[in-house]
């Protein structure tokens, strides 16, 4: 398969980043129901799924380079976003063949692995990389393992450490986070880590997600969505970086909330590493505008009432209470209040023109 990348687009400033009919339609659209309650979610990570978003263990699309271009600016700006612990060396080993045997035979006409014994040549074409190298040893490789290959990929990986009954958040490469920091949360637990979450607690979501990665099994990956909304298609919403994005959230008018608000979603993935028994956590970050997400006719229905009666905790926590009224209002003109069918496929091959 072939792709067509985008390497112009940016994240940032002039906000170039657009999807294509195409994106559009393979975007992983979390609202099976018409209402939204946490859950835990899970299930195995296997090739298939309700769009093309689903079908490789590692998904690259269209704004591939433009988003490695965008994580090296971050990195740029802000080195700590790339922290790994240092007894998680054989984790940093284990997450670059994972990516890179993917990746190769994903997309083999972007990406390729060579292996003779240790001796590993590792190329990728779409940003223009060929490394020769010695499996093992860090000292052939332009940077440490996690942070040489997490920079050819998209979306942000943590790396959990199994020990005391408990996992533990001791690496990360984090540049398109929703409001959290790696800094920060580095060392944390898993409950620690997901502490600032409201409601889900209270349900013993997180003490049955714990119990059950903890018997997660190599070569059994599983998978999970999460959401929250963006003003722009920015990628870096970190705390860190707060004042450049915060106001974003002033800017919308009910003319421009349609093009201007996107759904995020993260494509969660969580694979076990066979060498360090680490979990190696895939948080992919997909944007699209309401704009976009209303030409699918069934999204665009379910996204509106979901939005609409969305618990007042749930609005505060994804952050979505200054604007959520202007967005149900764009919504609304397309629902017609039909029932709809459970899952998130989108249940059309084209869409209308925008406007």
């Amino acid at each position: 398969m072939t792709i067509q990348f985008k390497p112009d687009e940016t994240f940032r400033e002039d906000f170039t980043y657009s999807n294509s009919d195409a994106a559009v339609l393979r975007f992983p659209f979390p609202f099976p129901e018409d209402v939204y309650m946490y859950s835990v979610n899970i299930e195995p990570h296997v090739p298939g799924g309700p769009t093309p978003a689903f079908d490789n263990p590692f998904d690259v699309d269209e704004h591939y380079v433009a988003e490695c271009r965008e994580r090296a600016k971050v990195l740029e700006q802000d080195p700590s976003r790339c922290k790994v612990l240092p007894h998680m060396m054989a984790a940093q080993w284990d997450t670059l063949e994972l990516i890179m045997e993917s990746f190769a035979a994903s997309y083999p006409a972007h990406f390729t692995l060579t292996r003779e014994g240790t001796n590993w040549t590792w190329e990728n074409r779409p940003l223009g990389i060929r490394d020769s190298f010695v499996f093992g040893d860090a000292s052939t490789l332009p940077l440490p393992p996690f942070e040489y290959i997490t920079r050819q990929a998209q979306g942000d990986f943590t790396l959990q450490d199994q020990r005391e009954d408990n996992l533990f958040v001791d690496g990360g490469m984090v540049t398109t986070q929703a409001d959290w920091s790696m800094d920060f949360n580095v060392g944390m637990t898993f409950h620690q880590w997901h502490g600032p979450v409201p409601l889900a607690h209270e349900k013993g979501v997180f003490d049955r997600a714990l119990k059950f990665l903890l018997r997660l099994q190599f070569g059994a990956p599983v998978r999970r969505l999460n959401w929250t909304m963006t003003v722009n298609p920015r990628l870096d919403t970190s705390p860190e970086n707060y004042p450049q994005w915060g106001p974003d959230r002033t800017t919308l008018t009910a003319d421009n909330i349609g093009a201007k608000l996107h759904l995020r979603v993260e494509l969660q993935s969580l694979f076990r590493l066979p060498r360090s028994n680490a979990i190696l956590f895939g948080i992919r970050c997909y944007l699209c505008s309401i704009e976009d997400l209303a030409r699918v006719e069934v999204w665009g229905k379910r996204l509106h009432r979901v939005l609409r009666d969305l618990h007042p905790d749930i609005a505060d926590y994804k952050g979505t209470t200054r604007y959520r009224d202007l967005a149900v209002a764009y919504l609304a003109a397309f629902d017609d209040g039909a029932a709809l069918p459970s899952g998130t496929a989108p249940r059309q091959a084209t869409l209308p023109p925008k406007g």
